[in-house]
Parts: structure tokens; C-alpha cells; sequence
């Protein structure tokens, strides 16, 4: 079955134009024009990932996007944001609510779909073994879940596998370089800063006391490093 792909975007032109590059490298796209009732057709139709613009017409694609982390079905569906703001802190602020990547217009249709099938890729990695367990923490990679003791965590799909990753090497400290050639991958588009972003949100998930923090510390002027 050919992956689906919702396109949460108002301009029609330009929402044609990225659902047809998608469709001709074989993913099933549909178009939202973002307007009142768009979180209840992205839960009816659940889609394998979200193309998601900032400027909506009726809700900004921020706060969208706030309402799908608060949405279990799709608190991990990979959201890629689409948009016309470039400046650093509209970067820093749809990765800090949960979104996974951002691409600024105008931009190469063979850029976005690269991005894309990266994000898919990575979410149909296969895994073994199925289900992990390192100090108070279980991975469930067949549901893709993962719990703390018996609370069970609310992560996005790149703090599942930033935790994935900390929790392979326990002990072991990386550089942000490091971390976003392993977690994100060959064809990432990201800064070190958005390793930053991430360690922040999952400490607030893990850690009692994010500013102290127990099992995700940091190494001055390096990195990070995950202890149990």
C-alpha cells in the first residue's frame, strides 16, 4: 500500500504542485485547505506523515500542530513543516511543539519529497530486538511505544528515536554532530541546534527535574550523555 500523505496547505497552486510530486514517486496525497475541521479529517483519514503549513487560514499550522501531539492516533506521525518564515526562532519553534523538519518556500519539489521518504524511512526501520528494556525504560518498537516504569511516554517520532538511539548506548557520550548523523540521518536537514531542541522536550518527558537532570546529562562544550 502506497504511503499516505496529508498536505495541510491554503494555496492552491502551490498544494497541487507538491501533491503531484509526491504522487508521481508513489505516495497516495491528499489535500487540506487547513480551514475548521481539519484535525478531524487528519484522524479519519491517519496519515504516514503530515506536509504541513504555518499560515492557515483559519488556525496557524503551530498550533495545528499542537492539537496533533495532543491527538493519540497521531502524536508520532512525522509532520514536516512547509513555510515562508525563515527566521531561526519560527525554526526552533515548530521543533520545540513537535514538528520534525522545516522547509522554507520557495523550495526544490525533489528536495521535499527527499525529505519525505527520509522521514518514512526511518519510521519503517526495522528493529532488533522488538522490545528493549534499560533501567526504568521499555521500548516497544512493534507498537512504538515506549514506557517509563509503567508510564507510558508521549514522544514524537524523533524523540522516540533519539531516546531509541541514547538508550542502545548507555554511558556513552555524543557530540551533537554525532547524534544528528545517527538519529537523523544521512539526508538530514538540520542544525546542532535542533539536537538541543530535542534533548530539552524529551528531558521534560524523562526527567523529574529537566534543569537537573538524572538519565539525560550534558557534557560541557560536546554534548550528551544518557545514564541509567
Amino acid at each position: 500500500m502506497p504511503k499516505r500523505i496529508a498536505i495541510v496547505e491554503d494555496e492552491a497552486e502551490l498544494a497541487a504542485l507538491v501533491e503531484y510530486n509526491l504522487v508521481r514517486n508513489g505516495f497516495h496525497a491528499r489535500i487540506l485547505p487547513g480551514a475548521s475541521g481539519t484535525l478531524q479529517e487528519l484522524e479519519a483519514w491517519k496519515p504516514d506523515l503530515i506536509v504541513l503549513d504555518v499560515m492557515l487560514p483559519d488556525n496557524d499550522g503551530f498550533e495545528l500542530c499542537r492539537q496533533i501531539r495532543r491527538t493519540g492516533s497521531m502524536s508520532r506521525t512525522p509532520i514536516l513543516f512547509l513555510t515562508a518564515r525563515s527566521d531561526e526562532v519560527d525554526r526552533v519553534l515548530g521543533l520545540e511543539i513537535g514538528g520534525d523538519d522545516y522547509i522554507t518556500k520557495p523550495f526544490s519539489p525533489r528536495e521535499l519529497v527527499a525529505r519525505v521518504k527520509a522521514h518514512l524511512r526511518r519510521e519503517q526501520s526495522d528493529h532488533s530486538p522488538l522490545d528493549v528494556s534499560v533501567g526504568p525504560f521499555r521500548i516497544d518498537r512493534s507498537a512504538h511505544r515506549v514506557f517509563m516504569d509503567d508510564r507510558e511516554l508521549d514522544l514524537t517520532s524523533t524523540e522516540f528515536r533519539l531516546l531509541e538511539f541514547f538508550m542502545a548506548h548507555p554511558g556513552h557520550a555524543y557530540g551533537r554532530d554525532q547524534l544528528l548523523n545517527e538519529v537523523w540521518g544521512e539526508q538530514r536537514f538540520v542544525t546542532p541546534r535542533t539536537v538541543d531542541v530535542h534533548v530539552r522536550r524529551l528531558r521534560e518527558q524523562i526527567e523529574a527535574q529537566p534543569d537537573e537532570p538524572r538519565f539525560l546529562i550534558t557534557v560541557r562544550g560536546f554534548g550528551y550523555r544518557f545514564e541509567t
